[in-house]
């Protein structure tokens, strides 16, 4: 009960888990700039506003585009949530629910994609993507590339996403000049 256990006393699973997400930010930065660490979901047991919380089970995102550094992140990770349930008197378990190595574009594709960018006069740059796309699975089987376009504030991946029709008709030039480059016309 939080009004009769005395701090020392304590076993609390949620300030432990706080810990560990300081370490998934932590274990991110470590591999700046193309280090990302989420903690998307948190469900702590009891939930009850007066009960020091017993057990706490979360996700965590890691990524990056390089497979060494995201193995890094990840063992930082672990490394602090063993660390932290030791000094706690907690326990924990990290398991892996899913993996999916980094993928590298094909770079004749990302080159094709660039001159066409170019001889249209527009600005280009390369980008990692962080987020999944289906052109990660193409790339599993054929060579593939992504053409990028700017939106509006800088949001993409979210439900306010906006572009300009300007901008989305330079992205379809774009793709039709790469495609009439790889067709030799």
């Amino acid at each position: 009960h939080a009004g009769t256990t005395p701090l020392p006393h304590r076993r609390d699973a949620l300030l432990g888990a706080c810990r560990v997400v300081q370490a998934v930010r932590d274990a991110a930065e470590a591999q700046a700039p193309a280090g990302r660490g989420t903690v998307g979901q948190f469900i702590v047991h009891p939930n009850s506003r007066n009960v020091i919380p017993g057990r706490v089970e979360f996700t965590i995102d890691l990524r990056h585009p390089e497979d060494g550094p995201l193995m890094l992140m990840a063992d930082a990770v672990r490394e602090t949530m063993d660390r932290v349930c030791a000094e706690m008197g907690l326990s924990g378990d990290m398991s892996e629910i899913w993996y999916q190595p980094p993928t590298p574009f094909d770079a004749g594709c990302i080159d094709v994609v660039s001159r066409a960018a170019s001889d249209l006069g527009l600005a280009a740059m390369p980008i990692i993507s962080g987020a999944g796309h289906d052109a990660k699975y193409l790339a599993q089987v054929c060579p593939t590339g992504m053409i990028f376009i700017p939106c509006k504030d800088g949001i993409s991946h979210n439900e306010i996403e906006d572009a300009s029709q300007e901008d989305v008709a330079a992205g379809c030039n774009v793709l039709l000049q790469a495609m009439l480059d790889q067709a030799g016309v």
